[in-house]
This record gives structure tokens, sequence and C-alpha cells, in this order.
């Protein structure tokens, strides 16, 4: 999944790395995972949006008219451009859900914007896409349960927030305790780890919680968020985790799924640096992963 309003116009300079998206597309088409070419997404407009936003905020942010206190939380000016992204990405992201309910696996080479609450973005994050997605789906009878599975780097404050009332929406944030946001929503799981965790300590958290809460809940649907900030050379991160650590981390996530019969909707959640090739390759290793469990 990819649309090229995934690379929103940003001012020279910030430090979001906003490139990261384009060169992600370029890596997996040189790789040869995307054989066929990308879906391109139709992004989701006010309607479907405003099912896990506040409409309101919502109507600022189509209208580039943001308060400057959300946008100064968010860390991006909500320009046009921004909102066509964030517009793009959440339709990426249901696309892409619906592509897994049909085949399995599927991915969007954006989405993952967990820190977005109901009633307004914080942390590089305008809509939380797999909140729109999730409550869409489950509005409309496609899915009865989900389970989202965060593995970003930062606690998914916002996704727990747009999906606190859902029961049947089931919240898992694996993440570094002592890092953003300060005041974290409580999900319906959350597991705090130590700074400079290693890639042996953090596959033994996997392997302790995971396949236990995907036996018992028993989801239709996994959204798998592989942020790739636990990576160790990460400026936003804090943990310590390889590149073979998180290759593995996502094919163990992956492979869980694909042995309990449960389609996975994969986002690629943060990344952050000056190198964006190394970024790009290391948010590809989720689709590497896709691709040889498919």
């Amino acid at each position: 999944m990819f649309h090229p309003a995934y690379e929103a116009e940003l001012p020279d300079g910030h430090r979001f790395p906003m490139r990261k998206y384009g060169r992600l597309a370029e890596t997996l088409r040189a790789r040869g995972l995307v054989p066929d070419g990308f879906v391109m997404p139709e992004p989701a407009d006010a309607a479907l949006l405003s099912g896990a936003h506040d409409p309101a905020y919502v109507a600022a942010v189509l209208a580039a008219q943001v308060p400057r206190a959300i946008e100064r939380a968010i860390g991006l000016p909500v320009t046009e451009s921004v909102a066509a992204r964030s517009r793009a990405s959440a339709g990426g992201t249901l696309r892409a859900a619906r592509l897994a309910l049909g085949h399995g696996l599927a991915g969007s080479t954006a989405g993952g914007s967990h820190h977005a609450r109901r009633d307004g973005g914080a942390g590089f994050c305008v809509f939380n896409d797999v909140a729109v997605a999730a409550l869409a789906l489950r509005r409309e009878g496609a899915i009865g349960r989900a389970l989202i599975i965060d593995l970003d780097v930062h606690q998914g404050d916002g996704t727990a927030d747009c999906l606190a009332r859902e029961p049947e929406l089931f919240t898992l944030s694996i993440h570094c305790e002592r890092n953003y946001p300060h005041d974290k929503v409580p999900g319906d799981l959350d597991i705090g780890l130590p700074d400079g965790l290693g890639d042996a300590e953090y596959r033994a958290v996997l392997e302790a919680h995971l396949p236990g809460l995907v036996q018992n809940f028993a989801p239709d649907l996994i959204f798998y968020n592989a942020g790739v900030d636990p990576h160790r050379d990460d400026r936003l991160g804090r943990l310590d985790l390889t590149d073979d650590g998180l290759r593995a981390r996502d094919r163990y996530v992956v492979g869980l799924a694909r042995s309990q019969g449960v389609p996975l909707c994969a986002v690629i959640g943060g990344g952050y640096g000056s190198d964006i090739d190394a970024l790009a390759a290391r948010h590809a290793f989720v689709f590497e992963a896709m691709a040889a469990l498919a």
C-alpha cells in the first residue's frame, strides 16, 4: 500500500524524517517485494475520520486551521499537504486491513500514528489510522474483534484513548517506559520496558505475552505497529535492538499470526534519524517477513 501523499512537504531542516516513506517504497520495489505494484488507497474522508476523532478536530485539520497549541503538540505544521498525508495514511491502513482480511497479510508503507487521541493529535501523529480502520471495520460488521499489537518504542496512548470504550478492540503496547509520552493513557495491556533492553530480553517479553494473548482473545484481525524506533541507533529510542533483533521480531509476530490463522495488517510506525536509507531498510523488515511467510 502506497500513496504519493504519504510524503508531505515540510519546511527545510524539519526534524521529522518525512523522506523515509518514499524511500521505503523505492526499497520495496528494488527488492522485488511488490512485483505487481502498489495498491493506491482512497484517502479517508471526514465521515470516516470522525468515527475515531472529534468531528470539530477533523474539520480543523482538513481546513488546515488547527489551533496553534494542538499544532505544537503534533510537532508538524498542519498544512494542506500534511492534512492530505494524514487522510491518505488513514485510508491506506483501512485498505490494507481489508486486503489482509481477504488474503491473510497486507501492509501499508505508512501508518502507525498512535499518539493521535480522539480530540487532537500529538507526537507527529495527526489522525490515528489504526483506530479509524478498526472502528470502521467493526461498524460495518467486517470484524467482531481486533487485536492491536503495538511494538513502537513509545506507548500507544492515542490508540488507547480512541478505543477506550471498545472492549472488542484490544490494545497491547510494549514500549520503553521512560520514553514519550509522559502522560500515558492506559490501554488493555501495557508493558513498559527498561532503558537499554537488548534483542534476547526483548524477544523473551514477546514470547511470554503474545502467544497466549492471541489464543485467548481470538481476534478476527491483528493490526501490527512495527515501529523501528526500538533500534539502538534511533534518535528517539532508548532501547538497544539491532537490525537482526528487529528482523527477528517482525518474523516472530507475522509468523505467530500465520500459525494461528489470524489475518494481519502491518503499519510502519516510528523510526527517527538522519540516515533515511537505514530507516527505510529497517521499515522494510516487516514487508520481507510477510513476503517470506505468505
